[in-house]
């Protein structure tokens, strides 16, 4: 008999996976908000499915400089998931955070990956919540990684689990800010077949 698991996800899965993604961002966002104690502002928040062999080319193409906040899923269900930003918005990002001007920081030092880092726990955490509330499952998320690379050798890492039962990455894409400051972001959520049909079924019985 075949393992379910690995049997293809369905349209109407990836479809689920895609809907719980944009809420869990814009959750993620009402984190940081907390977070910084300002209100953020939510631009765009847009989800799209994208092969996986082209989730470099969504940071620039496998050469570009990249910094990146990892974070691998455990619990009822396992995954990956990755902030990922050009390194002057993940400067600019630091600088949201720590209040100060933009264009104070110009380079991740141990102080700024640490903030970053904390960021991306705050970002994930909310994320995960919604996650785990849709579909009722118990989730947790690794200590942050940051990390700064070429985007090729970032996703390098992390899909290789993934491509045993997916070609597709769902990318979650967003603006966001203070009045005064945007930042674009990239988040990419590389669940497992049990979460993401987790996910759908919690929806269909919704």
């Amino acid at each position: 008999m075949a393992d379910p698991l690995m049997e293809p996800l369905s349209e109407s899965d990836m479809e689920a996976w895609a809907q719980v993604s944009g809420a869990g961002m814009a959750n993620a966002l009402r984190g940081l908000s907390k977070m910084l104690g300002q209100e953020i502002a939510t631009g765009v928040v847009s989800t799209r499915r994208v092969p996986l062999m082209e989730a470099t080319e969504l940071l620039g193409g496998p050469e570009a400089a990249t910094a990146a906040v990892y974070f691998a899923l455990s619990g009822d269900a396992q995954g990956h998931m990755v902030l990922v930003y050009v390194p002057e918005v993940a400067f600019e990002l630091v600088d949201m955070a720590m209040g100060d001007p933009p264009g104070t920081t110009k380079d991740l030092g141990e102080m700024e990956r640490s903030v970053l880092g904390e960021v991306g726990n705050v970002m994930g955490g909310y994320f995960l919540q919604t996650l785990g509330d849709t579909s009722g499952m118990s989730l947790r998320m690794s200590p942050p990684a940051v990390m700064m690379d070429m985007a090729g050798a970032i996703i390098d890492a992390v899909i290789a689990d993934i491509m045993v039962f997916s070609d597709e990455v769902v990318v979650v894409e967003t603006e966001f800010g203070t009045d005064q400051r945007r930042v674009h972001g990239t988040f990419l959520v590389m669940p497992s077949p049990t979460l993401i049909r987790g996910l759908s079924k919690s929806r269909r019985a919704a």
